[in-house]
């Protein structure tokens, strides 16, 4: 389906920039979402928090204490990242290693709040993200925790994505195919979001930024939201 406001050869704002930075907590649908705003909107696409899944990767991969934040700085800045701008394409790799499917897995998810939360690797991650959204002309949805208010505060349009505990637990689960307890979803998404927290406040909209809340809407109703929220923002509609 296309959205009304965008036709299907349309290419919006051609020639300027617009970086549409979506933020959201766990299970918010945020990557989905976003990928497919992309993907209607012809815009490159980065998924913030694949980088920070790749470094905690790198870093058990070379038995790096992830407590010890000089050693996990030092991994961000040498680790050899490769991931797709793509909205289509999903894929991820440190020094030629497909990582795609490994980011993804349980041990990741457990390990990777200690990573993002480490301040001198999130500067150095937050300076490679910046590095993409320039390659690609200002022309990128990305999505994460801190885009809105740290990684590009500027962009044309600012949004948070939210949605219900409820149903960001249900989803979450849905995306895992049931193959967590109650116990580990909770901690995959309530937990790491508290531990994230302490470092970048990604649950309240800070000024400017527009609240999109999926609690009671599917897909493709979010989708649609948030690209009315683009056209609101981009053409005063």
């Amino acid at each position: 389906m296309t959205h009304k406001l965008f036709g299907p050869e349309q290419v919006v704002r051609p020639g300027k920039p617009l970086v549409i930075a979506i933020d959201g907590p766990s299970g918010s649908g945020k990557s989905s979402v976003s990928k497919e705003v992309a993907l209607r909107l012809k815009l490159a696409y980065l998924d913030t928090g694949a980088m920070y899944r790749a470094l905690t990767w790198y870093c058990l991969e070379h038995g790096i204490d992830l407590t010890d934040s000089a050693a996990v700085e030092q991994a961000s800045e040498i680790m050899p990242l490769e991931i797709s701008t793509a909205a289509a394409t999903e894929y991820v790799a440190v020094n030629g290693t497909d990582i795609t499917e490994e980011i993804r897995k349980p041990r990741i998810s457990e390990a990777v709040s200690s990573v993002a939360t480490t301040l001198g690797a999130r500067t150095e991650l937050i300076r490679r993200q910046r590095q993409l959204i320039d390659q690609h002309h200002r022309r990128m949805v990305v999505e994460g925790r801190d885009i809105t208010t740290v990684v590009a505060p500027g962009a044309e349009v600012r949004m948070l994505l939210t949605a219900s505990e409820e149903a960001r637990l249900r989803r979450r689960g849905l995306q895992l195919g049931g193959t967590q307890s109650a116990d580990q979803l909770a901690e995959q998404v309530t937990g790491r979001d508290a531990k994230d927290s302490t470092v970048v406040n990604f649950t309240q909209a800070a000024d400017g930024v527009v609240i999109l809340d999926s609690s009671d809407l599917d897909f493709e109703e979010t989708v649609g939201a948030a690209l009315t929220i683009v056209g609101k923002v981009i053409y005063g509609d």
